[in-house]
């Protein structure tokens, strides 16, 4: 089985006009966690049972029982911002997609913007602003996002920034003249 540097190598082979230092899983660094240090260890894990099985229940449609583990998870560690990201979810799959950004700016705020949370929260925000037509908005939540480790905030971000989309267009009509001379000149 190739490892994950091994894959992004063959990404890079295959995928040659991905710049080097973006080619995904070639730098990961270790996977993002939140810091629970500060809460009680028992209160962690009763709130990560609640929160799992919110998660089961919105996995299974019931989306008022996940918001009741979620509200109940919230309400045994309400500085945790974890429950809030699944709340926030269940809350946009319900329509309440105010309510689902009231929860992650908490999140957000909760995290001091690190972590895996913090992360979650970003992108799930950025997302939201997307839809709703605040582009610059979502590009400045998927760029943190990124800086925090998530692959799918860069590609965001990239496509969402017109001067990246400027220079990946310029880019690849330079290598498609570089690998095709003929057609080029027929053009």
């Amino acid at each position: 089985m190739a490892s994950a540097h091994d894959r992004a190598v063959l990404q890079a082979i295959f995928n040659p006009t991905s710049p080097i230092g973006d080619v995904p899983g070639l730098n990961q660094e270790e996977e993002l966690m939140d810091d629970d240090s500060a809460f009680d260890p028992e209160l962690v894990k009763q709130v990560k049972d609640l929160e799992l099985q919110g998660v089961s229940s919105a996995e299974s449609g019931d989306l008022p029982a996940a918001l009741q583990h979620f509200n109940q998870a919230i309400s045994v560690l309400p500085q945790r911002a974890s429950a809030y990201n699944n709340r926030a979810q269940t809350k946009r799959l319900l329509g309440d997609t105010k309510g689902a950004v009231e929860d992650l700016e908490h999140a957000i705020s909760l995290s001091n913007g690190k972590g895996r949370s913090a992360c979650q929260a970003l992108v799930q925000r950025g997302l939201l602003l997307r839809l709703s037509g605040h582009d610059e908005e979502a590009r400045l939540d998927f760029e943190r996002a990124a800086a925090l480790g998530s692959e799918f905030a860069r590609q965001q971000a990239v496509i969402l920034n017109p001067y990246a989309a400027l220079c990946n267009r310029m880019l690849s009509e330079v290598i498609s003249k570089l690998r095709n001379p003929e057609v080029s000149e027929m053009q």
